[in-house]
């Protein structure tokens, strides 16, 4: 049986995070994907790399594809790949003429699936601190377009009917039209004290909202310059309160943080920054090189149950060590008996990931201190141990390991290079830079911190009230070395200590 080769997929109301997990199944496999412009680019981070990316913007005053246009689209990327996603935002089946598109599957005989999204209106009420329906307020709730075809010769919207509802009225779509939609409730007799509330950027760390009254809340918005995209809610239910506002009480609410790892690590820690209400701005400074392939790291492979002591410095070393024993047939039965000594409870971490527990975590999560504690669980004098780490490593590790009586060797399993500088993306992050819209930027290693000062410069950063955190001392020594200052310093050095020290200097 063919499998369907059209899925129209929801979205959801903006944050990466609220698309369902069938739709993200989805987006991975997915040969073409045609979006919206209100899809949040960050959801189209885990696609192929191969795939085709087709944005068919549809927003008040920016439509360069008409909607038949649109429907030829997904017509001929069906007849042209295997899986085509139809990305959405919020969910297809509202407001979303997914039924247009549909027909145009039909009419192709072409096969299709729909995967439903976290909707806008409920999504924005949410993240308000408020509900759609509520037990003391509202029991009933109606979705109601601020934009009709404007072919219509007559309206299909009940106006009498709204007037007199008693539930939540939502409008998608109204804020172009939010004057005409307010005086024309009031005009069929709906009270003008009525609550109402606008959400802008619903879900997202700029999320901004408008309360007022229906015979207010347009100027309440044009005074504020709330601008679509945004929903709009009228009814008793629609009245914000403060006590249940979770989603701006996040520690990170507001705030812009620039990152600047590799791009698997911006992903992790963009998802958390997120998470705690932040806005992350990924500028992937470094790219990770595998070097499992070298006659070096191959060689390694026979003779690792020979030491007494693997040591990981890091989850990239970890990664490429495994995927190094995969490509020789074999599995962790290479280690044999050595013991495994992390770094940090991150790299430990990684490791469980892949079946292996760590025998030893030192307290401080910095070389000298791995050496010497270790040093101290057990006696060095003699002991091979073997390195699997980064081919720019600092010497410091080894030589303080063999201050102690132990026979090391290393292997480099990867290394680290700066990325090519991004000419478009640079200028965005200097404009944003300057127009003081980042609050924070992150390094993780000395790399992250010269990868920027290559590609953006120091001067920037110097010139600008953007705050600086560093994941530990060797990066905040070349930080400093540079004339930057250091405004936190991750204790303990891993991510979540560097996420930990920003949230408790807003504390």
């Amino acid at each position: 049986m063919d499998r369907p080769r059209v899925y129209f997929v929801g979205a959801g109301p903006g944050d990466p995070g609220l698309i369902t997990r069938r739709g993200a199944q989805l987006l991975r496999r997915a040969d073409c994907i045609i979006y919206d412009g209100l899809v949040n680019p960050a959801i189209l981070d885990d696609c192929l790399l191969k795939a085709e990316r087709i944005c068919v913007r549809k927003r008040t005053g920016d439509r360069p594809f008409t909607q038949d246009q649109i429907n030829q689209i997904i017509v001929q990327k069906a007849r042209q790949y295997p899986c085509v996603v139809r990305l959405k935002g919020g969910d297809p089946g509202i407001f979303g003429r997914a039924a247009e598109e549909i027909q145009a599957c039909l009419k192709a005989d072409i096969r299709y699936e729909i995967v439903p999204g976290v909707t806008a209106a409920t999504a924005a009420a949410q993240c308000a601190g408020f509900f759609l329906t509520d037990r003391e307020y509202s029991s009933q709730v109606i979705f109601v377009t601020g934009q009709e075809a404007p072919d219509k010769e007559q309206s299909a919207i009940d106006w009498d009917l709204l007037a007199q509802f008693n539930g939540t009225i939502v409008f998608y779509m109204g804020m172009g039209r939010l004057d005409r939609i307010t005086q024309t409730l009031i005009e069929k007799g709906k009270d003008a004290k009525t609550p109402a509330i606008v959400i802008q950027h619903a879900s997202l760390p700029a999320q901004r909202l408008a309360q007022g009254s229906l015979e207010t809340i347009a100027q309440i918005c044009c005074q504020t310059n709330l601008q679509p995209p945004a929903i709009v809610v009228i009814g008793p239910a629609a009245v914000y309160r403060k006590e249940t506002d979770w989603f701006t009480k996040r520690p990170l609410f507001g705030k812009t943080v620039l990152i600047t790892r590799d791009a698997r690590g911006n992903r992790a820690l963009a998802e958390r920054i997120s998470e705690l209400g932040g806005r992350p701005i990924p500028l992937d400074a470094i790219a990770v090189v595998d070097l499992t392939d070298t006659p070096e790291s191959k060689a390694i492979v026979p003779k690792i149950k020979q030491f007494d002591w693997v040591i990981f410095t890091s989850g990239h070393g970890i990664a490429c060590t495994i995927d190094l024993l995969r490509k020789q047939n074999c599995d962790l039965r290479a280690f044999g008996s050595c013991q495994i000594a992390c770094i940090g409870e991150e790299t430990a971490r990684r490791l469980n990931d892949f079946g292996l527990r760590a025998d030893f975590v030192p307290s401080e999560y910095v070389s000298n201190v791995l050496a010497d504690e270790l040093a101290h669980y057990t006696n060095l004098k003699g002991k091979k141990i073997l390195l699997l780490r980064s081919a720019i490593a600092p010497e410091d590790l080894p030589d303080r390991l063999k201050s102690h009586g132990a026979l090391v060797e290393q292997v480099h399993v990867y290394t680290v290079q700066p990325t090519d500088p991004q000419i478009s993306a640079d200028q965005d992050i200097i404009q944003l830079i300057q127009s003081s819209q980042v609050d924070w930027i992150t390094f993780t290693s000395s790399s992250t911190v010269q990868s920027f000062l290559n590609r953006i410069g120091a001067d920037i950063l110097r010139q600008n009230r953007v705050k600086i955190a560093s994941i530990g001392p060797i990066t905040s020594r070349r930080l400093q070395e540079n004339g930057l200052k250091v405004a936190v310093e991750a204790r303990p050095h891993i991510t979540e200590g560097l996420i930990e020290a920003i949230v408790n200097y807003h504390d």
